[in-house]
C-alpha cells in the first residue's frame, strides 16, 4: 500500500485525536492520518499534523515507539526539535509534555505493538495548559479497530497492561 502525507485523495482521511482551546479563543489540534493500523500482530504507522500551540501531555505508550519530525517543529520537554530530529521510546518510557511550534508540527510515528497511550502525570498537564492560557477540550471521538478501547482521557501507570477489547 502506497500512501502520501500530502495528498488528501488517497482515502485515508486526517482525523482530530486530540483538541483545546488557545488563550486567544483558536481551537488547536493533534490530526493523525493512520496509513497502517494492525491488530494482527498489532502495529499503528501514522502522519501527525498539530496545530501551532498544541499541547500533548507527558505520556507513554505500551509498545516501543519512534517518531520523526517532517517540518515545523516542537518542543519535547526542555528539548526544541525541528525537522529530520528522531526519538525513540522504548516500551515502558515515557517523555513530554509536548508543545507544538509557532508554524505546528508535522511528525511520522510508528508504534510497534499497542498503540495505546498511558500517563500518570496529570498535574504535569494541567499547569503546561494554565501557564499558556489554554483548555483541554473533550477528545473528539474515534474508533480503534477489533474492540480496542480508547484509553485518551485515561491517567495511570504504564505498567498496568490494558485490556484489548471492551468490557
Amino acid at each position: 500500500m502506497f500512501t502520501n502525507r500530502l495528498r488528501e485523495d488517497d482515502g485515508i482521511p486526517y482525523i482530530a485525536v486530540r483538541s483545546q482551546r488557545n488563550a486567544d479563543g483558536r481551537e488547536a489540534h493533534v490530526w493523525e492520518k493512520w496509513v497502517a493500523f494492525s491488530v494482527e500482530p498489532l502495529y499503528l504507522a501514522l502522519f501527525a499534523r498539530w496545530d501551532p500551540g498544541m499541547i500533548v501531555r507527558h505520556h507513554g505508550h505500551y509498545s516501543p515507539h519512534t517518531l520523526t519530525v517532517l517540518a515545523g517543529s516542537f518542543r519535547c520537554g526542555d528539548r526544541e526539535l525541528g525537522p529530520g530530529d528522531h526519538i525513540e521510546l522504548p516500551l515502558g518510557a515515557s517523555f513530554g509534555p509536548f508543545e507544538a511550534g509557532p508554524d505546528g508540527v508535522e511528525l511520522y510515528e510508528v508504534m510497534m505493538g499497542d498503540p495505546r497511550s498511558w500517563s500518570d502525570d496529570e498535574e504535569t498537564m494541567r499547569q503546561w495548559l494554565a501557564d499558556r492560557g489554554a483548555v483541554q477540550l473533550d477528545d473528539p471521538p474515534i474508533e480503534l479497530p477489533a474492540g480496542l478501547e480508547d484509553l485518551r482521557a485515561v491517567f495511570a501507570k504504564g505498567a498496568e497492561t490494558p485490556s484489548t477489547t471492551d468490557g
